[in-house]
């Protein structure tokens, strides 16, 4: 599966938001990339540009392409609810955004690669794909070989908010996704109602 692995400061500094985490880039450069980003006058954005933009910042920071962002929310539409807050709680169901949720990676990439390199088990059996959807109850842990992983030790010491949406072991190194989280539980600043309006054009 093709992935962005371009600059993450460059993304960062055309959001003016650390997506992926802290920037020293952004602290020292709050304004867009290229040689004339702190001079340059932006004109200003019409109603689509707004809206695209909150739709790739929110790819950017669950690190999904196109075309699985847009079945994503796809699946979303056909379900009962507000579409906007659906995709939202499809996309913190991931995998490899759990993993991450879990404090057992640092980053979303560091959990996807857990994922991928066949880390992480989902009520016991091995799964190696980074967009597999939980459901409530499932149980995701560290596989009994990788417990040693010093990205995972480092990672789990260090203080991480916890959620109320997922029940985590420190011990067993292990958590149960609970249900899928309500939209006032999710930290991200993303406006998901210009997402819907783009896809509703």
């Amino acid at each position: 599966m093709a992935r962005y692995i371009g600059p993450k400061s460059k993304v960062s500094r055309r959001f003016r938001e650390a997506i992926f985490g802290k920037d020293k880039a952004l602290e020292r450069k709050n304004y867009g990339p290229g040689q004339h980003g702190n001079s340059r006058r932006r004109p200003k954005q019409s109603e689509y540009a707004i809206q695209l933009a909150e739709k790739q910042k929110a790819k950017f920071i669950y690190g999904v392409l196109e075309k699985q962002f847009r079945n994503t929310f796809k699946k979303a539409a056909s379900k009962k609810g507000i579409t906007g807050e659906n995709l939202l709680r499809f996309l913190e169901a991931r995998l490899d955004n759990t993993v991450y949720r879990m404090g057992i990676a640092p980053t979303r990439r560091c959990a996807r690669q857990l994922v991928s390199h066949r880390h992480i088990t989902v009520n016991g059996e091995v799964v190696n794909i980074p967009s597999y959807q939980l459901k409530p109850g499932d149980v995701v842990a560290v596989r009994e070989r990788s417990k040693t992983l010093e990205v995972v030790s480092n990672s789990v010491s260090s203080q991480r908010a916890r959620f109320s949406w997922i029940e985590w072991n420190g011990s067993e190194l292990q958590g149960k996704f609970l249900s899928f989280p309500e939209r006032s539980e999710i930290p991200e600043n993303i406006k998901e109602q210009l997402i819907v309006e783009l896809y509703s054009k």
